[in-house]
């Protein structure tokens, strides 16, 4: 499958190991690629829901000024909204705690940005995924962030860990988009090249 993708050396500019697992389920031989300080604000007023796909573009653009005609770079970021309120990497332990428990019994969206690009093409997008959450304690929040460590996990949790298990009650859209790539919507943009 994806055999139009042969004549591209196919890089992954990220450092998440959920990423590179998800990709390695396409079946297509790629490397990992990080430009590191890549500037990663965004505009105030943008809204929450557009913020992935435009930091997931920025992060293309950096990678751009070294992209080499026969490479393909894929770019990803992924953000949990709740309450149009904003939540990326937990910068310590407490907040990773503090968001588990405003994410506690509500639904919150998990959307990740994506871009492709190449030389001569881009293409991006933007998958949503609805994702509700059972009422945990403090307790549990702690368990989980001192036992499963979620500071590299935008909502600070892993949806494959413990915290998946005993806390997401029900989920509309991609599994694969909550850990981090789409991987569906991505095959279908891959296709295209």
């Amino acid at each position: 499958m994806l055999d139009n993708l042969h004549k591209y050396k196919i890089l992954l500019a990220s450092k998440s190991p959920r990423r590179r697992e998800l990709l390695e389920q396409l079946r297509v031989p790629f490397s990992t690629i990080t430009i590191r300080g890549i500037d990663e604000s965004y505009p105030e007023d943008m809204r929450p829901i557009e913020v992935p796909e435009y930091l997931a573009n920025h992060k293309a653009d950096a990678y751009m000024r070294v992209l080499k005609s026969n490479e393909l770079i894929i770019t990803a970021d992924t953000l949990v909204i709740n309450d149009d309120k904003v939540f990326g990497k937990p910068e310590s332990t407490e907040k990773a705690v503090e968001t588990l428990m405003e994410l506690s019994g509500k639904t919150h969206l998990v959307v990740t940005g994506v871009c492709v690009l190449t030389a001569s093409t881009r293409r991006s997008f933007s998958t949503v995924t609805e994702v509700r959450f059972a009422k945990i304690t403090r307790e549990e929040a702690e368990y989980y962030v001192c036992n499963f460590h979620p500071l590299d996990k935008a909502g600070a949790y892993g949806i494959q860990e413990w915290i998946g298990c005993v806390a997401v009650e029900s989920i509309n859209g991609s599994f694969y988009n909550v850990m981090g790539l789409p991987v569906h919507q991505l095959y279908q943009t891959l296709k295209e090249f």
